[in-house]
């Protein structure tokens, strides 16, 4: 975003009220061939008005917004100072598009931008490029991202909440549907729970674009709230028991990878990456050097753990893969599925369900949650007290069944007489 420049006689509201009225506006330069003019009006708030240079000692000159001489500014249509500085600049910046023949700044160049911007910065983008390719930019893609309402974002965003589930389909083929299951109310929750991600996507490229000047106001989408207490369902988790049968129902080196799984609760990506090198036998920890939120991290391990990885990687060179082979994108769906099958796990878990096998057996053992996020990479602890902070023993609950009355109820189901 360019600097606001300042002006003595226009910054604020008490400056501007000593001008004395008149047709001309008073301009102010805030780039070469860009100025932005300040209309004093008898009676009436003034107007911000910007000039810019076209050729030919020509100039086009319009009326931007009402200055907040009289009401606050609220970034649309009453503009304080430096709010009508940005929205000169962003005007400016369309008509020099519209005359190099790219057209307005669209969605799908605030994506873009949006992008490459977290490329720069080493994040993941293929998952965040699959659903802006699916969901959005079909729909709003070639919207003006200065012609979006909350209306039409609204409209947008109750449209993709009621639309069909998707089932992934092959390329160039026709879009295939997931088919109506018995649970209606969860099938509605899912929907508007990947509504709400989606939503989060858009929200977050406009909001780069307004940060960087592209577009002069984010209150059209920041009017657009997510649907509540939808983000997710119930946390499935192995208990200990049933984590022992399907270690033993794995394949080899399918094993190695459950195993790893349960004793760190790091990400399939984070552990298929991992090095012989990576793991501190001294200090008895795995360091993840390349995570999601790309920060790395050092894995306290227990114990069991320290053993587990230390027989993995007795006598082998740092270099090599931690756990012998390459694991890929979505390779172990399928052996994680035949592997539920022979250990008796049903529902099927998937293997995002050991992270959470891990953080829950932790929690309910009594790790602090801040320790346990740590462990698993969250910068604070608030995912970890979504998911898990109603596994922690507390001193409420312990205080209510230590002191709360009892009434003779007997598990044979008959009641005490009185």
């Amino acid at each position: 975003m360019a600097r606001s420049v300042r002006d003595a006689k226009l910054d604020s509201r008490a400056a501007r009220e000593k001008l004395p009225a008149r047709g001309k506006p008073y301009f102010r330069t805030l780039d070469p061939g860009l100025h932005l003019g300040y209309r004093k009006l008898k009676g009436a708030p003034g107007r911000w008005v910007v000039r810019h240079y076209v050729g030919e000692q020509a100039y086009e000159v319009a009326t931007i917004a009402t200055a907040d001489d009289l009401s606050t500014a609220n970034g649309v249509d009453v503009l304080d100072f430096r709010q009508a500085q940005e929205e000169a600049r962003i005007r400016r910046d369309a008509r020099v598009r519209n005359v190099a023949g790219k057209g307005p700044f669209t969605v799908a160049d605030a994506i873009r931008l949006y992008i490459k911007s977290l490329d720069a910065k080493g994040r993941k983008t293929a998952d965040t490029e699959f659903r802006a390719n699916a969901m959005i930019l079909p729909s709003i893609g070639a919207e003006a991202v200065s012609d979006l309402t909350a209306e039409s974002i609204g409209a947008w965003f109750e449209n993709l909440a009621s639309a069909r589930p998707r089932v992934r389909t092959g390329k160039g083929k026709a879009q295939r549907f997931r088919a109506p299951g018995a649970d209606q109310e969860e099938a509605i929750r899912r929907r508007r729970s990947t509504a709400n991600r989606i939503l989060a996507i858009l929200r977050a490229a406009l909001t780069h674009a307004w940060r960087q000047g592209r577009v002069s106001s984010d209150q059209a989408w920041r009017r657009v709230k997510p649907f509540e207490n939808v983000a997710s369902a119930r946390i499935r988790y192995l208990t200990i028991a049933e984590g022992k049968r399907l270690i033993n129902a794995s394949d080899a080196d399918f094993r190695n990878l459950v195993q790893a799984a349960l004793q760190t609760g790091a990400r399939y990506g984070e552990l298929g990456r991992l090095k012989v090198g990576d793991f501190n036998p001294d200090s008895g920890t795995l360091a993840i050097l390349k995570s999601k939120t790309g920060k790395p991290r050092h894995v306290v391990l227990t114990e069991e753990g320290a053993a587990f990885f230390a027989e993995l990687s007795a006598g082998r060179p740092g270099s090599e893969l931690l756990l012998r082979r390459t694991w890929g994108p979505s390779q172990q769906t399928v052996p994680m599925n035949e592997a539920c099958r022979r250990a008796q796990i049903s529902p099927a878990i998937n293997f995002h369900g050991l992270r959470h096998t891990y953080a829950s057996s932790a929690v309910m053992a009594g790790a602090p949650l801040h320790v346990v996020g740590k462990n698993l990479g969250h910068a604070d602890t608030r995912m970890v007290e979504k998911h898990y902070g109603h596994l922690a023993p507390s001193y409420i609950a312990d205080e209510i069944r230590k002191a709360a009355p009892r009434f003779g109820f007997k598990v044979d189901g008959k009641v005490a007489s009185l």
